[in-house]
């Protein structure tokens, strides 16, 4: 294992290769329930070639490898569960080009969300990116890579579907290029008109590769941003009401919220419309579009908008939204988690419904978060508790409280999202066999050796 070492520096420089016990340990856990375990090396590459020769020293070794970008899935997606080398790819992180025209942007593998976004509103302020409610040390590629959602979600769905290319290493070595940026010096496709093959790199949580650039869809940064937040007692009604908003097409996105604290909020559903202009008189057209949407609604009293204080407004136009992360500060401990199944907008309901139950079942504060996909295509539904983190017996009971989501969610139709590795078992059970097969076969072509990142998308 020393020789490992050495060679690890031979790589990258004594500065970046460790073995010590401090750098395991916080590389070895994430801020979420599951269990630490730690590596026996981190490393910080700084080049696509550097990159390469680590994954091609620990192919022949057979030791495992774990890409990590920023490490705040909270549900074990980057602990390394058997050993071997945590890289992380915080030092690959420029911005290599921006198109302005072709509205693209071209990023390393650890650029960082909070990086993009100043970056562009300091050198194109006319562009912007689909930022998650996730701290700005979120990576682009990492959150593109668990299907992740962002503040253009409503509009243009997930931002994995926002990628318009990839470089990536294969497990075995090979340097890849994915989309249009295969045989043109432009990143505007990631397959059409060619074969599409992102889909073997994104869903599959660095099992089948490490992506060290990625091209990513900007889109028109308007001048003006507003709010609008519409509240309604009857949960069977949000389905409905997100169909409505949706079919205007006049919002930019659309994020539902209910929790007990403080009581005002308690037995409320608040749909929070986010609208943006490049004129007052373009803005005041799409508020009174969405206004006539929901009239029916308040002429029926079954719901109405709450007037948003100006004090209050700056809140809900964070990009991102910090008050999403400091649900975590609720309890005594800092602790939260959450599960986030992929389900249909009619769903909501049922949730919105076991998300209290389970609550009062396990006796925990919680709080529902929903993001929209797309046109009402589909939403995820957040499932959040808070726990102490001193206190083990609270933290079971957080963990027993997501496992009957987790079985809810598949239950109603629904898949996970940043699945755990027990999530991923549940869905590999259900799903259909031969489906299952190709993608064993898709694993054991591009890593035979099974070192990227094992036992998550472990088929058989």
């Amino acid at each position: 294992m020393s020789d490992m070492y050495e060679a690890l520096v031979k790589i990258v420089g004594k500065n970046y290769v460790s073995n010590q016990k401090e750098e395991r340990y916080f590389y070895g856990r994430d801020p979420g329930l599951m269990s630490p375990h730690e590596p026996d090396y981190v490393v910080m590459p700084r080049t696509t070639e550097e990159v390469q020769k680590i994954v091609k020293l620990a192919n022949k070794e057979k030791i495992p490898v774990v890409p990590k970008g920023g490490g705040l899935a909270l549900t074990g997606l980057v602990i390394p569960l058997k050993g071997g080398i945590v890289m992380d790819m915080k030092r690959i992180d420029k911005i290599l080009e921006v198109n302005e025209r072709a509205r693209y942007v071209i990023v390393e593998g650890g650029t960082t969300e909070g990086g993009l976004k100043s970056y562009l509103e300091k050198h194109h302020p006319s562009l912007r990116h689909s930022i998650p409610d996730a701290p700005p040390i979120a990576t682009v590629v990492a959150n593109a890579v668990i299907h992740g959602q962002g503040r253009l979600t409503q509009q243009y769905g997930f931002n994995s579907d926002m990628v318009t290319g990839l470089e990536v290493v294969l497990p075995t070595g090979e340097i890849c290029r994915i989309g249009s940026c295969s045989i043109s010096k432009y990143w505007f496709s990631r397959g059409a008109p060619m074969p599409d093959l992102s889909g073997l790199f994104l869903g599959w949580l660095g099992t089948t590769g490490v992506i060290t650039k990625m091209g990513l869809k900007l889109y028109p940064r308007k001048k003006i941003r507003d709010v609008e937040v519409f509240v309604t007692d009857k949960e069977d009604l949000v389905p409905d009401i997100l169909f409505k908003l949706t079919h205007t097409e006049m919002v930019e996105d659309i994020n539902i919220w209910c929790q007990p604290h403080p009581p005002m909020f308690r037995e409320n559903h608040h749909v929070t419309i986010l609208i943006t202009g490049d004129s007052e008189e373009e803005l005041q057209f799409k508020k009174k579009m969405i206004w006539d949407a929901l009239q029916e609604y308040i002429d029926s009293k079954d719901g109405g908008f709450m007037w948003v204080m100006p004090d209050a407004k700056p809140t809900f136009l964070e990009m991102p939204l910090e008050s999403l992360s400091k649900f975590a500060d609720v309890r005594k401990g800092g602790g939260f988690e959450y599960s986030g199944p992929i389900v249909l907008a009619e769903d909501y309901p049922e949730c919105s419904r076991k998300l209290a139950e389970l609550a009062v079942k396990y006796k925990l504060t919680y709080s529902g978060m929903v993001r929209v996909i797309g046109r009402s295509h589909c939403i995820m539904f957040g499932f959040a508790y808070t726990f102490n983190r001193a206190d083990l017996d609270e933290m079971d009971r957080v963990r027993k409280a997501l496992h009957e989501v987790a079985e809810f969610a598949l239950e109603q139709g629904g898949t996970h999202w940043k699945p755990t590795v027990d999530e991923q078992k549940m869905m590999m059970e259900r799903m259909d066999p031969d489906t299952l097969k190709l993608m064993g076969k898709i694993k054991g072509l591009l890593d035979p050796n099974g070192i990227m990142n094992p036992r998550n998308w472990e088929v058989g």
